[in-house]
């Protein structure tokens, strides 16, 4: 049987700096999924990708007095940089600026819309947020600001070409109502639909040339405008597999996939889940089954952002605490809803507590027990008695409960199902107290001698469970759990620290 496809994607951010921890998130979010799918035998694709084409990176590039393609590369190649630190297994990685793919996707994908009817041009004047690069109106501001950027918007007025949004309002309510067009968690899903039932406008769907600074793809056959850059980078999910050139990878990930999947932050849902989805409408092409919405990283509160200035560096901390200790904290402790704030004192309580003092000492334990009772040799399985069941059941029931809770879209939950079987192997140990069993075994009772076997065997078992499940989200801390629970010439390979213990100066006393 063939398996199951699914294609899943990062949006792609601006290039106006380097990359921060709050697209990090995004990142190990979606790497996780792509691996858990492929280890239970899905053909999966990850893409991810960079945003060049938008006028926030020509000011910033401006700013910097530096000629704008080689501002954009700089900044792209630090993005793509991240598969290292972060552990990324991404199977492609998008440039909206050079990726010959890209243009003729977007071009195509403007010829396809114009040909239902649902482009025109006309004169417009509004509010523009450049961080946003999007018009509001001013019932949409707070106080006369941007609530994403704290900025007051622009008063822009120019003739563009517009995209007949309204057309689809009622088609986009009912895929996202009936399930069709699933948007997760639902409070997101409840805020899409409240927007349409507000009522949906038309919209800007290109720039004058002069105000884009040149930069962008032209609109087709209309060289005094550039195409909008929300347009353009929003194409990436479909001109990535190489819409518009013929190439069989867009069928075989885009139209035959069982599953199309974005992950996207919250701030903006309204291009993922209302302008993108009708424009695949207009353009007669099969939307995403899946929107996963994820909410922000904060420091002191305030939205982890470059615009803002409230950065950090994902690779900076993977190289001072280790991959294993940011992704860890990405995933274990970042809520399914609600914004969760960033210290370096979190991440190395979090990752001393669960690697160092839980992991780590659990496998370190039972393999040094191996090796003290039975010369490193792991006992052959054998029947389990009523004191073992606990964990054999909870071992058994952990790959099904991670999977229902990556399903929602629930890290937390999932790697609450795996670290079940770390706390059921503890317990195990204190109710059975395998060194007095050895000790009853040394004065010849052989039952005590088969307890310790079914034990030991059981407990190593566990471990290996345990090693696979956390693979998608620790990849480099289970493989080494995996080495440290692989026989060579039957022999265990002697017991050896997992995990250094994190220092931090501002650790609470």
């Amino acid at each position: 049987m063939t398996a199951r496809r699914r294609y899943i994607t990062t949006t792609i951010p601006y290039v106006n700096a380097r990359p921060h921890l709050g697209f990090a998130l995004e990142l190990v979010q979606a790497d996780t999924l792509a691996r858990h799918h492929r280890q239970r035998g899905e053909q999966v694709r990850l893409l991810s990708g960079t945003d060049d084409n938008s006028l926030k990176n020509v000011l910033a590039a401006e700013a910097a007095s530096v000629d704008v393609q080689s501002f954009v590369d700089r900044n792209a190649d630090a993005f793509a940089a991240l598969r290292g630190p972060l552990a990324l297994s991404f199977d492609d990685f998008i440039r909206t600026s050079s990726d010959p793919r890209h243009r003729v996707g977007v071009e195509r994908l403007w010829r396809q819309c114009a040909a239902s009817g649902d482009l025109y041009r006309k004169e417009y004047e509004g509010l523009y947020c450049v961080g946003c690069e999007q018009f509001y109106t001013p019932d949409e501001l707070a106080e006369g600001r941007c609530g994403e950027h704290g900025t007051e918007p622009q008063l822009v007025a120019e003739e563009n070409w517009f995209f007949r949004l309204s057309r689809y309002a009622d088609r986009l309510h009912q895929l996202i109502s009936s399930g069709d067009l699933c948007i997760e968690p639902a409070a997101r899903r409840n805020e899409v639909l409240a927007l349409i039932e507000r009522g949906l406008h038309d919209f800007s769907v290109s720039r004058s040339h002069s105000r884009a600074r040149g930069w962008g793809i032209p609109v087709p056959d209309d060289p005094s405008q550039v195409v909008y850059v929300w347009w353009d980078a929003l194409g990436n999910y479909v001109t990535s597999l190489g819409y518009g050139t013929g190439d069989s990878t867009y069928d075989q990930w885009w139209e035959t996939s069982e599953r199309r999947v974005h992950l996207v932050g919250k701030g903006v849902v309204r291009f993922h889940a209302v302008y993108w989805p009708a424009m695949l409408l207009s353009a007669g092409l099969p939307l995403p089954t899946d929107i996963l919405v994820h909410d922000y990283l904060t420091v002191d509160g305030r939205k982890i952002s470059k615009s803002a200035g409230t950065t950090v560096d994902p690779a900076a901390l993977a190289a001072r605490y280790g991959t294993d200790a940011l992704r860890w904290w990405l995933l274990r402790d970042v809520p399914r809803v609600g914004d969760a704030d960033f210290t370096p004192d979190r991440l190395t309580t979090r990752a001393d507590a669960d690697f160092a003092g839980g992991l780590g000492n659990l496998v370190h334990r039972i393999v040094t027990m191996v090796h003290r009772f039975r010369g490193g040799i792991v006992p052959a399985s054998a029947p389990v008695n009523p004191g073992e069941l606990s964990l054999v059941d909870v071992c058994r029931e952990a790959p099904g409960r991670v999977d229902a809770a990556l399903a929602d879209f629930d890290f937390r939950r999932a790697i609450h199902a795996v670290w079940e079987i770390v706390e059921e192997a503890n317990r195990c140990i204190d109710a059975t107290r395998p060194w007095e069993l050895a000790r009853g075994e040394r004065r010849g009772n052989g039952e005590a001698a088969k307890q310790l076997d079914t034990v030991l065997g059981t407990l190593v078992t566990a471990c290996r469970v345990l090693a696979d499940e956390l693979r998608p989200f620790i990849p480099d801390a289970a493989t080494r759990i995996t080495g440290q629970l692989t026989t060579v010439e039957r022999l265990l390979p002697a017991a050896q620290p997992l995990f250094p213990r994190l220092h931090e100066d501002t650790l609470p006393a």
